[in-house]
């Protein structure tokens, strides 16, 4: 049984991976729903929970079933990270966890997410200063490395679990490579396969497939898996995933219907969480992926990507069933 603290998640979890924009509240519910264990909130700036920002509150909102869940923050100052981790206890997560891995631009040049990459001691002290801060167990996401020359996370590993994390979760890439290339596990094997390492390792990075994520498991050892880009629009991953593990069953993929209410519910639920305005912005970046495999759906995703109202986008939804 791998554990976050004294919180159960199972054998070998499947870990929804925070994505800005994507990963919100209902799309979370979505994902718990097919097969996702954990989830993790879209990161949050920590200055904007100091300031008490609406934004920032907002994505610390999670619904109940959606345990167990850990609430992401970064930024570049020690005391503001103290700070909003006593901020995102209180509202009431299983874990908190620490983003030192995003490698956006404007992210990285204001010093948060993968920027502490280039400055180990503040990252330790950072993280050191959080798990004293928190009754909550504190976790770690980050990279390989700021670049290819620096692939330090074997030693920072260890440093991490020094000052108290209660596992870890490593994207295969460098800083250098945002998301181009092919994710590089082997390191992330290393780290797991360190005599002394004790926490649990998540590997993230380039796992779409049911194969893929046996592959990664046999192959380096690692506790669990995150799932990103291909979850995006693709709740049926950790159904799929999940089915080839317990025994290397291919599940059917899923119907039209099935599809079509799937987005039905969440753009209500989003609706309700955000508003109609946000939502239709937001969920256009998932209908490739909801309706991936769907024979010449490039004009009716043409309509949904322009519906200016729900209306128009459910009117779309009808086309299809027909």
């Amino acid at each position: 049984m791998i554990r976050i603290g004294n919180i159960d998640l199972g054998d070998f979890p499947l870990i929804l991976a925070p994505m800005e924009d994507v990963t919100d509240s209902p799309f979370r519910v979505i994902c718990k729903q097919h097969g996702a264990d954990v989830l993790v909130t879209e990161f949050i700036a920590a200055e904007g929970l100091i300031r008490d920002a609406e934004k920032s509150n907002n994505k610390m909102r999670f619904e109940p079933g959606e345990r167990p869940i850990g609430i992401q923050i970064f930024g570049e100052n020690v005391e503001s990270m103290m700070k909003a981790a006593a901020v995102a206890e209180a509202a009431g997560p299983d874990f908190i966890d620490l983003n030192f891995g995003c490698p956006v631009r404007k992210i990285v040049m204001k010093g948060g997410g993968a920027a502490l990459l280039q400055d180990i001691p503040k990252m330790i002290r950072m993280t050191e200063a959080v798990v004293r801060s928190t009754r909550l167990p504190v976790t770690v996401k980050t990279r390989l490395g700021w670049d290819e020359a620096h692939l330090d996370i074997v030693g920072i590993a260890e440093r991490l679990q020094d000052v108290g994390i209660s596992a870890i979760a490593i994207h295969g890439r460098t800083r250098s490579q945002l998301y181009g290339g092919e994710a590089d596990w082997t390191l992330i094997g290393e780290v797991k396969n360190n005599p002394f390492i004790k926490i649990p390792v998540f590997g993230n990075g380039d796992i779409d497939s049911g194969p893929k994520a046996e592959e990664m498991r046999n192959r380096y050892g690692v506790d669990g898996i995150l799932i990103g880009r291909a979850a995006t629009g693709n709740p049926w991953i950790f159904r799929e995933i999940k089915s080839w593990l317990s025994g290397h069953l291919i599940p059917t993929p899923p119907t039209i219907a099935e599809r079509i209410s799937v987005v039905r519910r969440h753009l209500e639920t989003s609706i309700a969480y955000k508003g109609e305005r946000a939502t239709l912005f937001e969920i256009r970046k998932l209908y490739s992926g909801y309706f991936r495999g769907i024979p010449d759906f490039k004009s009716w995703r043409m309509k949904m990507v322009t519906a200016g109202s729900t209306e128009e986008v459910l009117e779309v939804l009808r086309e299809i069933e027909e």
